[in-house]
């Protein structure tokens, strides 16, 4: 065990928190353990080199980024360009070892889709949500919302009765949708985060790319534009009235001004409570209102 591994490990730390074991500085990429994840998740990665500067490099498949780190200060060129070749080695070990994880989940996806039931119209959570399933699939009592990359399967997020949900481990999210409706000319299209809020708005007549979170926005918004040159978009945003900075409304905005598209906003009647986030929300608050 070397000075170094401590080193490195402290920077870590400095990151995840305490730590219970020692890096292994074979140049391999590694996987743990971060504290404060799911119990047997290993979502952190790094990698660590010995020779004359070591250096390394770490970071989280959940939260995406990396960071690199140095023993010391190069002392000359050379150095300094050992250091950049190894840091550059390590972003493509971390970049093809995320394909291969992609790869891995999307083969996954496919395997369940393709194996799986038509969606009970009964399922807790539609219930829950006063949606119907529209193409949505079943794997024992979980629905299956597919998410599409270019036009291929490439992830599901699943759905438990409770609500409760998880995509398929390793599989990609940025820039990946749901699809509801076909996407035509002439006929405006909405982007929006969860796969109910869609549902919603579909069945008032849209055409939705459903793109599971407030970060996703952005990215799908590209996606499609880069694809539909010339349809309308609109982002149908949640608005996290009660959370401070309003992540739903700001990613929204930021992401209609990339694509040059329009923001909709859920518009609240004066006894909605505060609790209501986005259009699903809504559109169930307002059907029980009626009913009450």
């Amino acid at each position: 065990m070397t000075d170094t591994t401590i080193l490195f490990r402290d920077a870590l730390q400095s990151v995840y928190g305490a730590l219970d074991w020692i890096p292994v500085p074979d140049g391999a990429i590694h996987r743990f353990h971060v504290p404060g994840d799911k119990p047997g998740t290993l979502a952190g990665w790094y990698v660590l080199y010995l020779d004359n500067i070591a250096s390394g490099a770490f970071g989280s498949w959940k939260t995406g980024g990396a960071s690199t780190w140095c023993s010391r200060e190069p002392v000359d060129a050379r150095e300094a360009e050992q250091v950049r070749q190894r840091i550059e080695q390590a972003r493509r070990q971390r970049e093809s070892e995320q394909k291969r994880r992609q790869l891995k989940a999307a083969n996954l996806a496919q395997r369940w889709w393709r194996d799986a039931r038509r969606a009970d119209p009964d399922h807790p959570y539609l219930i829950a949500k006063g949606v119907r399933s529209h193409s949505l699939r079943q794997r024992r009592d979980e629905l299956l919302v597919p998410l599409y990359s270019g036009g291929v399967l490439v992830n599901l997020q699943r759905i438990a009765p409770d609500g409760s949900k998880r995509f398929l481990f390793g599989g990609r999210i940025k820039g990946t949708y749901s699809p509801l409706g076909r996407i035509t000319p002439g006929k405006p299209l909405c982007i929006c985060e969860g796969w109910a809020t869609g549902a919603t708005l579909h069945e008032s007549g849209y055409t939705v790319a459903c793109a599971m979170n407030a970060g996703n926005l952005k990215p799908v918004a590209l996606a499609l534009r880069a694809e539909y040159h010339s349809v309308e978009i609109i982002i149908a945003s949640d608005d996290d009235r009660t959370t401070p900075g309003n992540p739903g409304r700001t990613a929204a905005n930021a992401a209609a001004a990339a694509c040059g598209g329009l923001v909709t906003f859920p518009e609240w009647p004066a006894d909605a409570p505060l609790t209501l986030t986005d259009f699903n929300d809504l559109a169930a608050w307002s059907r029980h209102h009626e009913h009450a």
